[in-house]
């Protein structure tokens, strides 16, 4: 081929890639902008949002008092939520509550990032919001909403830089982070359904008191509910999202023979109403709980001391790592003139280990779905309106990050989209969405048990524990005395332990398995955890200090037929 020709090729590609070159932008941009008025036009379609918007426009521009600095910032958040919720005991159905409520929150800031007015009374104003899509009296309600919060502003401003006067602060950090504005129009989410079947199902589980006559309380409920986000700021962002959330549990109780008060509860909690149960699956899970009341009131006592090896299910770890872990890696920042990173356990124990290092751990709101089971703590722009992010909290046993909003902490200058709130009366703060612990040595179930049995034999231990479940403040609902000799499994009641703390988590932890179990948690700020089973080198399990009611003085009612 000759040189004449290769250059016409040549030529004729440069040609064609720088033409693609400059195409390329307007592209984009043509892209950008009609993405621009999609969002635009959802928006300006959305009632509540359009009321928001236009109330917030005036604000900037019109809010201003003498002597007073104008706001640098400001936000509506606002929730719009209906509720369905029921509850049965001994058969009946007890109580059926429809709600449909708005709730405004109200932020306005004066000063600016590094220091502002988010301080005591000037951390946002709440009130109702009306229900019917009626633009004027909604802009009207944020009308007042917003006056009231701009002036609590700016006697909060006075009053923390008096308290700042008094203080010395090694080293300071902003008050605020930049977040870049973010549009984000989802679907709105809606409660539509017909109660009579899940209030039947309430109705048939809670008769199940009928197979036990020393069962004292048996009762169901579920609380199904939609919430519809909106939130609007100064800095430009748009954000809608709905949200549902579903529920149903079954809770029991009853006493021994020695007056120890003994109680259960089982549910469901699931973000979308397909995934709830079966009238068969939760009667299955009814009965189950009845049974074992009856399998633990019949039980011996915990021996008053034990110490040794302890192997808790992948259900009972979920607990152990909320309470442990989850609470001790939300990034707060600490009250005003505290020099601590942040607070809680893990507040001085930054790029340091905190879990065993075959142990990881990361949150991540941005996944809806772990294993096949649904996630609570997902959602994808969070309540500061900064999209979620996964965030990488241990690794290999050390701690290198928090979850935090938009209130920085030392060495964590931004967000990293972990603020959130359940309820405009809270301000946003960190949360979990879905924290999972993997294992980098994950054993099968069979071998963490044999684990456990064979540390047993080498200490001479005739028996170690297994906890299948907890209840309240880590206290073990299900409690197995696991015998060396044969490694048969005998239910005990009344024990608690001594040492299960943050210190035991680094130190004494020394296996997990295989098997991994997802909790899901609807109260406060809905999250998840997920976690393996794990084994203990050493615990203290003793007997509970219990304070045991009197039996009743009488028999109950005769069953019907």
């Amino acid at each position: 081929m000759s040189r004449t020709v290769i250059n016409f090729f040549a030529r004729r590609t440069l040609l064609s890639l720088l033409a693609l070159g400059l195409l390329m932008p307007a592209a984009v941009a043509q892209q950008k902008d009609s993405q621009q008025k999609d969002w635009q036009k959802l928006a300006s379609d959305d009632i509540v949002l359009s009321a928001m918007r236009a109330e917030l426009d005036r604000s900037r521009s019109q809010l201003k008092m003498e002597q007073v600095a104008a706001p640098y910032y400001i936000e509506y958040r606002v929730f719009d939520v209906d509720q369905y919720s029921a509850e049965a005991s001994f058969g009946a159905l007890r109580s059926e509550v429809r709600t449909r409520m708005r709730f405004l929150r109200v932020v306005v800031r004066i000063g600016d990032y590094k220091q502002d007015s988010y301080f005591g009374q000037g951390q946002g104003t709440v009130d109702f919001m009306p229900l019917d899509n009626d633009v004027q009296s909604m802009r009207h309600e944020l009308w007042l909403a917003t006056d009231r919060a701009y002036k609590s502003a700016a006697e909060s401003l006075t009053a923390k830089q008096a308290q700042l006067k008094q203080l010395t602060i090694d080293q300071p950090v902003d008050d605020f982070a930049h977040a870049e504005p973010v549009h984000s129009i989802g679907p709105l989410a809606s409660l539509d359904f017909d109660p009579q079947p899940w209030k039947k199902m309430l109705q048939d589980a809670s008769n199940l008191y009928k197979s036990d006559a020393e069962l004292e309380s048996f009762e169901s409920k579920l609380s199904f509910q939609t919430a519809n986000r909106y939130f609007v700021n100064s800095e430009g962002t748009v954000v809608r999202s709905g949200q549902g959330l579903y529920e149903m549990t079954v809770a029991g109780s009853t006493q021994a023979s020695d007056a120890m008060s003994l109680e259960r509860d089982t549910g469901f909690n699931v973000a979308s109403m397909k995934e709830l149960p079966s009238a068969t699956e939760f009667l299955a899970r009814a009965t189950k709980l009845a049974t074992t009341l009856k399998e633990l009131r019949e039980s011996p006592v915990a021996e008053e001391e034990y110490r040794g090896p302890v192997l808790f299910s992948a259900h009972a770890a979920t607990t152990i790592f909320s309470s442990l872990v989850g609470e001790n890696v939300l990034g707060r920042k600490p009250e005003l003139g505290k020099n601590s990173r942040t607070t809680g356990a893990f507040a001085a124990s930054y790029k340091t280990r905190v879990l065993p290092d075959f142990l990881s751990a990361v949150d991540d709101p941005t996944i809806s779905s772990y294993g096949g089971q649904s996630l609570l703590g997902h959602y994808e722009i969070d309540d500061d309106g900064v999209p979620a992010q996964r965030v990488s909290l241990v690794e290999k046993g050390t701690l290198v990050n928090y979850v935090i909003g938009r209130e920085p902490i030392r060495d964590l200058p931004t967000s990293n989209g972990h603020g959130r709130a359940r309820v405009p009366t809270n301000p946003a703060g960190p949360s979990l969405g879905n924290l999972i612990v993997t294992s980098a040595q994950p054993l099968s179930k069979e071998a963490l048990k044999k684990k456990l049995i064979d540390m047993c034999q080498q200490r001479d231990l005739t028996y170690c524990y297994y906890v299948e479940t907890f209840g309240p403040q880590l206290t073990p609902r299900l409690i197995y005395k696991v015998w060396t000799k044969d490694g048969h499994e005998e239910l005990v009641r009344g024990a608690a332990f001594g040492d299960l703390d943050t210190r035991a988590l680094r130190s004494d932890l020394i296996a997990a398995g295989e098997e991994t179990h997802v909790d899901s948690h609807p109260l406060n700020i809905p999250h998840s955890v997920v976690a393996p089973s794990i084994l203990f080198d050493e615990l203290e399990v003793k007997r509970a200090n219990q304070n045991k009611e009197k039996l009743p003085e009488y028999p109950p009612p005769a069953m019907g037929k």
